[in-house]
């Protein structure tokens, strides 16, 4: 009897002891529950219903119910359905336990079992009544059972994408959203838990480590290297990821997420600039005063004037909606506007970027897909169509008349696909998912559409010198385009361009002439690129006139001249305000009155063929120097002549110090043409010095 007693006192002890131990994890779970570490809670909820006895169905369902919340938050997608089966197990299951099981078996590809779920969702929020927050419920769970039922039919259909996985980026943590960086698209720039991290400590939020942004580089071959961390300050022991650059490139916009052991943890959208080779210490960017609501996952558009970016703050559709807010000078923005219908759902939308035509992406788990989030594309004609909607309080946009574009399989799949990043023009780049890994982990994959896609491609830079990364270029087609395109630091511009159109292109730089190209696009069964040059002549400096040929010992223009002078009207009638002086220099052969005479009636000869064709004869002064004035080495000349450098004289002197041979190569060079602007004010003012009509304008008119 002593010891029967004795076992049922230690069996009372022991339950006594669980169930305290069970209260004590709950707790503890709810703390980091409330400040949005939902690994660490899972780990003491888990802890509380493994302890809770059987017979205590109750709350067991209320124990399983908190972790399945948790499992469903950090993308333990098996461990979430198996917990909120345990909570329609224990019956403490109501429509947004089925609405959920629904989202997670549809994620998980078990459609059958996602469509049941969604039924009974439906038939318990039909009997809810009205009121918004039933009607958005409503909405998910019929968009859910709609793709339930046609996901297996989309995915036979499939797309024109091909999809492949880079395991040059990817590791046993999170990898993604990636964004391709550089003026050749050379760098990409993900977001990773990697180990290499900084910081010690793992996120109560994930249970690795905080994120950074680490940095992967091209080779002289093509191939990427090994992701390393960006040495700077701009990773640090918090969250940092989802970055985007601004189109010039030297501005980084990235999400940030500090901790704190008391409070919900908020993320915020902070900048960072490059100087020299090197990122800044982020700085927060203030979009709102609102201090409760997260804002994450930015974008700039192709014109740098907006940013867009995702948001919980009130006044939305539901769940985190996109939102845009205008860039203004230092550092400050607009107004904020949600993008309303039909982008924003009451799910979640997340994760915009821009291919640079304009063409806007996101991903969203509150239209119908695959499962988890999808990618959807919004055309730039239909986004610029957007009008603010007069008294709205947050400011949402009206809804857009065309449909939003679902990509399909298998860029879409059944996980999370977001955080697409475009090289260049073509429908190519990279973006990252979480199929096939079994613990919910994104990696990064490429993807390639072979879509036809023609583009242009030009290159300003200084005539007879280097690139002009200050330069703007206008563009203007017969089809309405009218674009004014920034310029990289190596020159050069990309633009997409479409068949059937003829296109005017106007290069400006202060201090330079302006420069013209025409361009008529035709039909293509391939993509193609349309390669210009607009070398632009410096108007405080003389300037080459290449492939300028005489008769020998005469002033009589060879026939090979045409084009090159003909080029030279073109340069002389799209800078109308423009005078010139032209000059022909000789070698240091022969008499110097014989040289200054032969190169004057030279000079001559080039400013009759001018006038011949159309330039007014006050706006060209003919000059010969002959020998007089020797031709200065620039750099670009001496990287193509190996034994010039850079500040040679080519005169007498220095000439008879080479080898025969390269005596002959500076002959060549001092027989030039050449020409120098004396004034830009042609034609604009009268004798009295009166204004008599303003310059004219350095963009190109519509017609």
């Amino acid at each position: 009897m002593r010891k029967y007693l004795y076992t049922i006192y230690t069996l009372i002890c022991s339950v006594l002891l669980l169930s305290c131990g069970a209260d004590q994890a709950v707790k503890k779970g709810d703390k980091y529950y409330a400040v949005g570490e939902y690994y660490d809670a899972a780990e003491q909820y888990k802890k509380a219903y493994s302890q809770t006895p059987t017979k205590e169905r109750n709350l067991r369902g209320e124990r399983a119910q908190k972790l399945a919340e948790c499992y469903r938050r950090i993308n333990a997608t098996t461990k979430a359905i198996n917990a909120y089966n345990n909570v329609v197990r224990y019956k403490k299951a109501d429509s947004l336990t089925h609405l959920y099981l629904g989202q997670l078996y549809l994620k998980n590809g078990q459609y059958k079992e996602a469509e049941k779920q969604f039924a009974i969702a439906i038939d318990s929020l039909e009997t809810r009544g009205e009121g918004r927050e039933v009607r958005d419920l409503l909405k998910l769970a019929r968009n859910g059972q709609n793709s339930a039922q046609k996901a297996p039919e989309w995915k036979k259909a499939g797309s024109d994408y091909i999809v492949k996985r880079m395991d040059v980026f990817n590791s046993r943590r999170d990898d993604y959203s990636p964004m391709l960086g550089g003026d050749e698209h050379n760098q990409l720039y993900f977001t990773s838990t990697r180990n290499q991290a900084q910081g010690d400590d793992l996120s109560g939020i994930t249970g690795a480590k905080a994120a950074d942004i680490f940095l992967s580089q091209k080779d002289d071959q093509g191939r990427w290297g090994k992701p390393q961390s960006i040495d700077s300050e701009l990773n640090s022991d918090f969250d940092e990821g989802a970055c985007c650059f601004s189109p010039d490139g030297h501005t980084m916009y990235l999400t940030q997420c500090k901790t704190h052991p008391n409070y919900p943890r908020y993320a915020t959208i902070v900048v960072s600039q490059r100087t020299d080779a090197a990122w800044s210490k982020p700085t927060e960017l203030v979009i709102s005063k609102d201090t409760a609501s997260s804002f994450a996952h930015p974008a700039v558009s192709p014109n740098g004037e907006w940013l867009y970016f995702v948001s919980d703050m009130p006044g939305g559709m539901g769940g985190l909606d996109i939102w845009r807010c205008r860039l203004l000078s230092h550092g400050e923005t607009g107004v904020v506007e949600n993008l309303g219908a039909p982008i924003n759902t009451p799910g979640d939308e997340m994760f915009p970027t821009f291919r640079p035509n304009g063409d806007l992406y996101f991903s969203s788990n509150g239209h119908p897909g695959f499962g988890g989030l999808d990618i959807f594309i919004m055309k730039a004609e239909s986004l610029t169509s957007q009008r603010l909607r007069v008294g709205a309080s947050a400011g949402i946009l009206s809804p857009l008349t065309s449909k939003l574009e679902h990509l399909g399989w298998p860029l879409n799949s059944q996980g999370d696909d977001f955080g697409m990043t475009f090289e260049g023009k073509r429908n190519q780049g990279y973006f990252c998912s979480s199929r096939g890994d079994l613990r919910g982990n994104d990696h990064i994959y490429s993807f390639y559409n072979p879509e036809i896609v023609q583009t242009v491609k030009g290159w300003v830079y200084e005539q007879d010198g280097y690139e002009l990364p200050a330069a703007q270029v206008y563009m203007v087609g017969n089809d309405g385009t009218n674009l004014r395109l920034s310029v990289r630091g190596d020159g050069s511009f990309t633009q997409e361009v479409k068949p059937g159109v003829d296109y005017v292109l106007l290069a400006t730089c202060k201090g330079y002439l302006n420069h013209q190209q025409e361009l008529r696009v035709e039909s293509s069964k391939a993509s193609e690129e349309h390669v210009l040059q607009f070398p632009l002549a410096n108007i405080s400096a003389p300037v080459l006139i290449e492939n300028i040929f005489y008769d020998f010992n005469k002033a009589t223009l060879r026939p090979e001249s045409a084009t090159a002078l003909d080029e030279l009207v073109r340069t002389l009638n799209e800078n109308p305000n423009v005078t010139i002086e032209l000059s022909a220099h000789t070698d240091c052969r022969g008499s110097d009155e014989y040289n200054e005479k032969l190169s004057q009636r030279r000079a001559e000869s080039v400013v009759s063929y001018l006038i011949q064709h159309g330039i007014a004869a006050d706006r060209l002064t003919p000059k010969g120097y002959g020998e007089g004035r020797p031709k200065h080495i620039k750099r670009k000349v001496a990287e193509k002549y190996l034994f010039l450098k850079e500040g040679d004289v080519l005169n007498e002197e220095f000439i008879s110090t080479l080898p025969e041979e390269q005596q002959e190569q500076c002959h060549q060079l001092n027989r030039r043409t050449e020409f120098t602007v004396l004034r830009t004010t042609y034609g604009l003012f009268d004798k009295a010095g009166k204004l008599i009509r303003k310059p004219a304008p350095a963009q190109p008119p519509r017609d």
